[in-house]
């Protein structure tokens, strides 16, 4: 598995359209303050063609410790999903089909 970080993509945008470094790190910065800030606002951001963040509630829980097998109370929180747009699960797909 391979993490993509914020530099990451900003190094992409720089070489695709050869626009300055800061000016990379700066659309990648407030593309995610934008996700934040919706997600904050209104529980729910969508990218269109790209796919849907969305803060979802988990109840509080009994969970066990897999090592010493303890029970413990799991808290109540709040998680980010994301679902992926139709476009881009079918460009996936394709992807993935391929490459078999």
């Amino acid at each position: 598995m391979s993490n993509i970080t914020r530099d990451n993509i900003a190094e992409f945008i720089n070489n695709e359209f050869g626009l300055a470094k800061k000016d990379c790190d700066d659309i990648v910065n407030e593309l995610i303050e934008q996700i934040i800030e919706g997600l904050i606002k209104y529980k729910i951001f969508k990218i269109h063609n790209f796919g849907t963040f969305k803060i979802k509630q988990k109840k509080s829980r009994l969970g066990r410790n897999p090592k010493t097998k303890e029970e413990v109370m799991i808290s109540e929180r709040n998680v980010i999903s994301f679902t992926p747009s139709k476009k881009i699960l079918l460009m996936m797909n394709k992807i993935i089909n391929e490459k078999i």
